[in-house]
């Protein structure tokens, strides 16, 4: 072991909107010891996630929150330090895939949480990112919740961001023309230079619904949208007959405090479901988890062969998590936020 003190971050207050740093605390315990059957895990990869935010309270969810002093809840790439489960072994590297693991030093698994995963196949961020509950998110929204068919349009919202640039690549590995929806001209450019990408349009530029008329000329037959902002009902018109919506995020509505300003636009989405026959379709992530392992056979080879790839921010240091974990909400942060520990 690299040391003898487990560092964890608690939950010490509920934030009221954007998260900061007072609320979280970062705490020192003695490494726990594996019983039987457990493994210890040291982690070196922690995933930021906006769930992390959802969990902490007073966000716009209908999710229960974890106790004031608990250890933030979070997915993990680490390395097994001690075992006393045959299934694995000292030295093998371990993805704590349902998140138990949490944000810290070390944890201890049953072994029902972790998967070892190759080192040298892939980065390790990737069983954060691309083949990790990210990727997952936006796998079973493409496969489970909607079935798109291949030549058809397909918008995806907030498209740079973890879950929306998986989804928009998946969109591309079957098939689809695929257009993207993001915040300023660096993003958009990404979507088109690095990702592959049909068409991007920018929701911050004064010609936005110009450049939506110019990117979906033949109608939009699928949306992946994980938002929940004004641009949404703005789609709904170009939507083509018997269209798909999953909405695998509300992003922009995790932190609010009050209802949106401008105009009530319920009406006009009602209507727009209602005379276009559309399907819309939320659904929660972790209903799908026995899905992990034909999530992982079908994405591995891509992710492998570089045809699906994770843009990654990385946090350098548990300390910096609780100061940097905000920005996921500011509109700067871009990709999957990674926090290297280690």
């Amino acid at each position: 072991m690299t040391t003898q003190v487990n560092r964890q971050i608690v939950l010490v207050a509920r934030p009221h909107g954007n998260p900061k740093a007072s609320d979280f605390e970062i705490v020192e315990s003695p490494v726990p010891v594996p019983g039987e059957g457990q493994v210890l895990v040291r982690n070196i990869m922690l995933s930021m996630d906006p769930f992390n935010r959802i969990i902490m309270g007073n966000a716009n969810s209908d999710q229960e929150p974890i106790n004031l002093g608990d250890t933030m809840f979070g997915f993990t790439v680490g390395v097994v330090e001690a075992s006393n489960n045959p299934a694995f072994a000292v030295g093998d590297h371990v993805s704590g895939f349902l998140g138990t693991l949490g944000w810290q030093d070390y944890a201890l698994s049953d072994g029902s949480d972790i998967r070892v995963v190759d080192p040298d196949a892939m980065p390790l961020s990737a069983h954060l990112g691309a083949l990790g509950v990210t990727g997952l998110t936006a796998w079973v929204g493409m496969t489970k919740v909607i079935d798109p068919k291949p030549g058809g349009t397909l918008v995806v919202t907030a498209a740079a961001g973890a879950v929306g640039s998986t989804a928009a690549q998946i969109g591309k590995l079957r098939g689809y023309r695929v257009v993207g929806v993001a915040g300023g001209p660096e993003k958009t450019r990404h979507l088109l230079e690095n990702l592959g990408l049909d068409a991007a349009v920018d929701y911050k530029a004064d010609d936005f619904e110009k450049q939506l008329v110019r990117a979906v000329p033949d109608g939009i037959d699928t949306v992946y949208e994980n938002v929940g902002a004004t641009q949404f009902p703005l789609l709904l018109p170009h939507m083509n007959d018997s269209g798909q919506i999953a909405v695998g995020g509300v992003m922009s509505q995790i932190t609010a405090t009050q209802a949106p300003e401008g105009p009530d636009q319920l009406p006009e989405v009602l209507r727009a479901v209602f005379y276009r026959n559309l399907t819309v379709r939320g659904f929660d992530v972790t209903k799908f988890y026995d899905c992990y392992p034909e999530f992982l056979e079908d994405l591995t080879p891509a992710v492998v062969a570089g045809k699906l790839v994770s843009t990654t921010q990385f946090v350098q240091g548990l300390e910096n998590i609780p100061t940097l974990f905000r920005e996921m909400f500011t509109g700067r942060a871009a990709g999957k936020m990674v926090a290297q520990i280690a």
